[in-house]
């Protein structure tokens, strides 16, 4: 045997376990040299012939953020939901193994544009008419499914669009109606989680009520310095007068990292335990619930101008 064949073998032999040990360990570390790409969870950032590699190994699970570019207040930055999206979405692709995260959607329902309503009263929000943000996804799902996701997790970031992405679950599930097809979930228990039990959380911390607030107050706040500190500007926040108007709702001076990983991690456990939950029910009657969450309800609060 030659050495360029002694070469040529023991490359094939490598790239043969390379690809076992991802269909085993489901972990985007065992894909370098693989042909299936970088250790990434990110769609975007494989090429086409390493996606389409992921995929026949196992990989039809992706998880698609929905952001929105919206006002924060003078003290964190516009992308606010998309950043988090994109990184909790990331933490959640990666615990769950043979996942992978497709690009934020960033351009999202904010109000009326012209006169503005909601945050398209403050500068920099961008707003686009529910019909068209309906049409977006949808295609992406159907995207996707062409290229031969079987599981599509909508993962939304902000409560104004909850009932827009059931909708379109519903139809696209109504649509795919095989055994086998691809399904579509609309994760509600991502959003409602921090709603609910991350509130309580710092509630049980002694943190008020009107503290945490409703937009861009403590809680939300803690979670950007969580997840990108970088986003927050943490010397106009500390010098911000309550009762501003000025987009903010709540008082985010005493937010804090610490604090913002309550939320993360309990918006990361929730998640993959809801959504392994379902991958675990695959059925012929899938159309039939395309919601995951335990209840659909949000807060009261958070359903008008102030959304999270």
């Amino acid at each position: 045997m030659t050495d360029r064949w002694r070469a040529g073998g023991r490359a094939g032999l490598l790239a043969a376990l390379a690809a076992l040990a991802w269909m085993v360990a489901g972990a985007p570390a065992w894909a370098a040299g693989a042909g299936i790409g970088p250790a990434t969870v990110s769609l975007e950032a494989l090429s086409s012939s390493e996606l389409r590699a992921r995929i026949a190994a196992g990989t039809t699970t992706v998880l698609l953020p929905i952001g929105g570019t919206e006002q924060n207040g003078p003290h964190m930055a516009l992308g606010k939901h998309n950043r988090r999206a994109e990184w909790l979405a990331a933490r959640i692709a990666e615990k769950l193994g043979r996942t992978v995260v497709a690009p934020v959607i960033a351009y999202v329902p904010e109000g009326d544009i012209s006169p503005p309503s909601q945050h398209m009263r403050w500068t920099g929000t961008l707003s686009i008419p529910e019909a068209a943000f309906e049409a977006v996804i949808e295609s992406a799902v159907r995207s996707l499914r062409q290229h031969g996701f079987r599981d599509v997790v909508l993962l939304p970031d902000h409560g104004g669009y909850l009932k827009s992405l059931e909708r379109v679950a519903a139809r696209l599930n109504k649509a795919f109606a095989g055994p086998t097809d691809t399904r579509v979930f609309a994760l509600t228990a991502y959003y409602q989680v921090s709603q609910t039990d991350y509130v309580a959380a710092l509630k049980a911390k002694g943190i008020s009520e009107q503290a945490i607030g409703q937009h861009a107050g403590l809680a939300d706040t803690s979670l950007m310095l969580a997840i990108d500190p970088a986003l927050v500007r943490s010397d106009v926040m500390l010098a911000r007068e309550p009762g501003s108007k000025d987009g903010v709702n709540g008082d985010p001076r005493q937010a804090s990292a610490e604090l913002g990983r309550l939320g993360t991690d309990l918006i990361i456990e929730t998640s993959v335990a809801a959504i392994r939950a379902r991958l675990q029910q695959r059925s012929p009657s899938a159309g039939a619930g395309a919601t995951m969450g335990k209840d659909r309800t949000v807060p009261a609060h958070d359903m008008g101008k102030t959304q999270r």
